[in-house]
């Protein structure tokens, strides 16, 4: 298929990519955010334990978040075509052998293991190449792309909810599958451009006449861009070591309210179809959410880290009064104040990510932080569905979380206290002498 020009449109093909994005996000990670559906049919199926239940999301946030960087190398060799429909065919094996259900072990490994690798490999290279294809407009065509997720997800519930009865959970994994293959569709027009960039168009190759000699520069393009995948050398700076610490423990607490939200309503004798629906509600908030957040980011009125760590005590907040609901409406509003303040998040830590980092070095930054990020999403849901099981209450889950975001949020205090001691020693070092002498001669003289 023929490249498309090299330099970005901010336009015209350009929004064919940002739409099959949009449906790329609504198909891989609005699938595992409502996953929460089959979180009880599951644990009944094999009589399980919450904790033991709960390792194939974990195992899926996993292997998402550590395939993300293998998925960026394999841009850079192939095209972000063929990545993405490979992730597809990934996606759709790990469902469709889900269906058969042989044992625990076998869920970890298809829905868990292939699930998680095939949304990796589809949802990274979809975020690529909207900003490949936009400079001007970038903020933009990102925040439409990434509303896929939360569109999808708002129908996701309700619709998982029906093939669930309809089908049973094992019928429903296989259709689900089945849909997913429309990304096969979606990675087909996302057609590269003629330079072969890994995430920013500022890594482009320059043209080179024909023959041996652009041969020779294509190699000498790529490997610095292969080499910076993983920048160790960034967990000498203080800065990123302490925003790494908050990628751990803030997604340690993320997946589990749409993990154990259905398993609550049930214990509160909420109809199944009025639990649906509170995924749905979880869904539009958190659009709101980025929109809102993201606009007002924009105006640049507050520190970005100042608004996350807000957002975050938000977040911990409604997480420590969630578990006071009663009832589907008490329920229902706190879900929204948490989908809200998460969407808020969701808009603004990229950003603070490059605040930290600088753009230059961000590319290899966003390996590295996806790969540490990776312990928090492992380690977070077994961890409060073992909670769970000690307790006997699907409300300890909520309070794990809410205790976890908080510890997360004074990180983002000491790391902003700690640029901020910094940037006061800057300006001293860099303030120049004031001199008594009026005029620049008799400056001279003072030196003679």
């Amino acid at each position: 298929m023929q490249a498309k020009d090299s330099n970005p449109p901010d336009g015209g093909y350009g929004w064919v990519v940002v739409v099959s994005a949009f449906m790329v996000m609504g198909l891989t990670v609005a699938v595992l955010k409502t996953f929460g559906l089959f979180f009880v049919e599951i644990q009944q199926h094999f009589d399980e334990l919450a904790s033991t239940t709960s390792w194939i999301t974990s195992v899926t946030i996993a292997v998402f978040h550590l395939g993300a960087p293998v998925a960026s190398s394999l841009c850079v060799q192939y095209t972000h075509q063929t990545v993405v429909i490979t992730g597809e065919l990934l996606a759709f094996s790990g469902m469709a052998l889900g269906f058969f259900g042989l044992n625990m072990a076998w869920m970890y490994a298809m829905t868990g293991f292939l699930q998680g690798l095939g949304i990796s490999f589809s949802w990274t290279p979809a975020i690529s190449i909207v900003s490949h294809y936009f400079s001007k407009k970038r903020a933009l065509a990102n925040a439409i792309a990434s509303a896929g997720e939360c569109a999808f997800a708002f129908t996701f519930g309700p619709f998982f909810q029906w093939l669930i009865s309809q089908y049973g959970w094992k019928g429903a994994l296989l259709i689900i599958g089945g849909i997913q293959l429309n990304i096969c569709v979606c990675g087909v027009l996302m057609q590269p451009l003629a330079s072969n960039c890994l995430l920013e168009t500022s890594h482009c190759k320059t043209e080179t006449p024909p023959g041996n000699g652009a041969s020779r520069r294509d190699k000498e393009d790529k490997s610095p861009i292969m080499h910076k995948t993983f920048n160790w050398m960034l967990v000498r700076r203080p800065e990123f070591v302490l925003y790494a610490i908050f990628g751990i423990l803030a997604p340690m607490s993320f997946f589990v309210p749409p993990l154990f939200l259905v398993p609550l309503s049930y214990s509160l004798g909420i109809d199944e179809s009025w639990t649906a629906s509170l995924l749905s509600v979880l869904a539009v908030v958190d659009l709101g959410g980025r929109l809102l957040c993201g606009w007002y980011a924009n105006l640049h009125v507050t520190k970005t880290i100042h608004l996350l760590a807000m957002t975050i005590t938000l977040i911990s907040t409604s997480l420590m009064l969630l578990p006071l609901a009663n009832n589907y409406l008490s329920l229902a509003i706190f879900t929204g104040f948490y989908g809200f303040f998460f969407g808020t998040t969701v808009a603004i830590h990229i950003t603070v990510l490059v605040d930290i980092v600088g753009m230059p070095e961000f590319d290899s930054t966003l390996g590295l932080f996806m790969l540490i990020r990776s312990t928090g999403g492992f380690v977070g849901p077994p961890l409060a569905g073992l909670i769970v099981d000690m307790a006997g209450d699907y409300r300890a889950g909520f309070y794990m979380a809410g205790v976890t975001l908080v510890l997360s949020a004074g990180f983002l205090v000491i790391l902003d206290q700690l640029q901020q001691r910094k940037k006061r020693r800057s300006k001293t070092r860099t303030k120049p002498e004031k001199s008594t002498l009026p005029y620049p001669s008799l400056h001279f003289l003072k030196h003679q």
